[in-house]
């Protein structure tokens, strides 16, 4: 798969989410119909079964059910952290007008009645484990956004935008529970619960190590460096990391485990915390030797393929992207998933699939889960080429002077 195909399919993509407003449906919003009520008396199975009635529906009964489109904040966050990229890559104004709506958006929405800036998702949400109303904060989107406004800081270079993430950290540190193991802790998923989720953990981890790179708070990068050993403490002896330490999240999955060797890598630089390289190695190796079939298919569980999930794909190709340094074996396969996925789960209006399942493809197209995850995934291929590019023009320049 070439550049300029991925340039193409990104190019469709991005006018797919411009005619959409950027709004969308979403696989868990289930809760959002007004017969949610009606439809599930039965309390926490009630509301669970309805979410899954939607999410595995293969036809969008949504509109029937008044589910509306809506904005979602991740999903912004996630777009906001793409264009600002792609405006570094190129300086189209566009992007850069579209990188200001976004964080206009998300100023104006954060959750209230916390201590710092958070988000959480525009949907009520009940797991196994807890019941979350709509925009409660939790860490995972609220990392995801305070990163994108770190990513907007570096390119823009306006100090608002370092507040914004400096004051996410302020909501993990005053409104999350913690649990402390021998002297790691691990943050909880949202001020609700006290679940222990290790790539929640260390997305939060990841946050801190990035405002404390930038302001040199010790304090920030004591609390991330604690955060960090719970989770490699509690890595599997084959590499890898089960979804939760609750009995029923025992599963280990494609995009969670990539988000881990994500956060690892970058805190590992960041902290600095290099006593955690073969953790990362151990944990990349797993990844790799379990989660993909040999002609780049992203498989969704390590002992299983289906459901083919766009969001494992589009984690993938980040996560293998930013690996491709390490050896010949990953960027060979981070070259097959990318073609794998824009051949087999992108449509000719250019919005991604949501999954293949053995005997059909659910072609609904989800903003957050789908499009947001895909723009994320295909413009960090298109930066991490241009910066290799950029490397070897400069090693060219280099020899020609050094003869």
């Amino acid at each position: 798969m070439s550049t300029a195909d991925v340039k193409e399919s990104l190019d469709r993509l991005l006018r797919y989410c411009e005619m959409e407003n950027w709004k969308g449906f979403d696989p868990y919003d289930g809760l959002n119909t007004p017969c949610a009520s009606v439809l599930s008396p039965a309390g926490k199975i009630g509301r669970i079964l309805l979410i899954q009635f939607f999410k595995r529906s293969p036809i969008n009964l949504r509109s029937l059910f008044l589910i509306r489109k809506d904005y979602n904040p991740k999903a912004l966050g996630l777009f906001l952290s793409a264009v600002v990229k792609l405006y570094g890559l190129s300086g189209d104004e566009r992007h850069k007008r579209l990188s200001y709506r976004f964080i206009d958006h998300l100023v104006k929405h954060k959750s209230r009645d916390c201590y710092g800036a958070c988000w959480g998702y525009n949907f009520d949400w009940q797991s196994r484990s807890f019941f979350l109303p709509k925009f409660t904060p939790t860490v995972v989107t609220t990392s995801f956004v305070a990163n994108a406004f770190l990513d907007a800081y570096q390119v823009f270079g306006e100090e608002r935008f370092l507040e914004v993430a400096r004051s996410s950290c302020g909501f993990m540190l005053n409104n999350l529970n913690r649990v402390y193991r021998k002297e790691a802790l691990c943050f909880s998923y949202s001020p609700l619960d006290r679940s222990i989720i290790h790539n929640a953990n260390i997305l939060g981890a990841r946050l801190l190590s990035r405002v404390a790179r930038v302001t040199g708070e010790e304090k920030l990068k004591g609390f991330a460096s604690d955060s960090i050993d719970f989770v490699v403490r509690h890595q599997n002896p084959d590499g890898s990391w089960y979804y939760g330490e609750d009995s029923h999240q025992r599963w280990i999955d494609n995009f969670h485990t990539g988000f881990v060797l994500d956060c690892l890598y970058d805190c590992i630089d960041l902290i600095p915390r290099f006593d955690l390289l073969p953790n990362l190695e151990k944990g990349l190796k797993f990844y790799a030797d379990n989660l993909f079939l040999p002609d780049g298919t992203s498989k969704y569980y390590y002992d299983r393929v289906f459901p083919i999930d766009i969001h494992s794909c589009a984690q993938s190709i980040i996560t293998l992207t930013k690996f491709s340094s390490s050896g010949d074996r990953i960027k060979q396969l981070k070259d097959k998933v990318v073609t794998w996925t824009l051949n087999n789960m992108q449509d000719s209006d250019g919005y991604f699939y949501f999954q293949k399942r053995r005997l059909f493809t659910n072609r609904i197209a989800y903003m957050r889960w789908s499009q947001a995850w895909m723009l994320k995934a295909l413009t960090s291929v298109l930066a991490a080429e241009a910066k290799e590019t950029t490397k070897s023009s400069l090693v060219g320049k280099t020899n020609v002077v050094a003869t």
